[in-house]
């Protein structure tokens, strides 16, 4: 079926605004973020976040790509968050740190990921504490929605499951997935 010129046009403008989005973003990226984080690599990209708290104790490797609507968050007193080169994050990633989390290089994280090393008292919730750092190695692959938790460390080559929940240490190379997430043998 042919396309109507007012379809060929908001095709133009979706682009051209997604076009022109991604720019600022990486203009943004090139001058003024490298002076607000603690580090921010050459070529990296920071694609319009949702929240940055704490941006100091923040450092971003090379050539990362943030994905836009990104929580990244350091609680006061908390942290940091090391993010290697290389890495990726889908749009809706969301790192809450009290205590660190480290991720490795050439690691991927899909969609609405959400990684946290802290976690608000029961009956206060005003009152933020940390519940162990999280080390996530190099080459791994998270899936869409999964949650990791704090105290946890997951091996270099590891794959997490769509919709895990870690609350355990992870192997090198394993495939974890489920609620809790649980290892797969080959």
């Amino acid at each position: 079926m042919p396309r109507t010129r007012a379809d060929l046009l908001a095709i133009a403008l979706f682009r051209g605004r997604s076009a022109a989005s991604w720019r600022l973003s990486s203009l943004l990226s090139r001058t003024a973020y490298p002076a607000v984080f603690g580090s921010f690599g050459a070529g990296s990209v920071l694609d319009r976040p949702r929240t940055v708290l704490g941006p100091e104790r923040i450092r971003i490797g090379r050539e990362c790509v943030i994905g836009r609507d990104a929580w990244l968050a350091c609680e006061p007193g908390g942290g940091p968050i090391d993010i290697a080169d290389h890495v990726s994050f889908a749009p809706g990633v969301h790192l809450h740190a009290m205590a660190p989390i480290s991720i490795g290089a050439r690691t991927s994280f899909a969609e609405s990921v959400y990684v946290g090393s802290a976690e608000h008292a029961p009956h206060d919730h005003s009152l933020i504490r940390g519940t162990g750092p999280v080390v996530i190695g190099e080459d791994c692959f998270v899936g869409l929605r999964a949650v990791i938790l704090g105290g946890v460390t997951i091996g270099a080559g590891a794959v997490i499951g769509a919709h895990a929940v870690v609350t355990k240490d992870v192997p090198a190379g394993a495939v974890v997935s489920g609620v809790p997430a649980r290892q797969h043998i080959r």
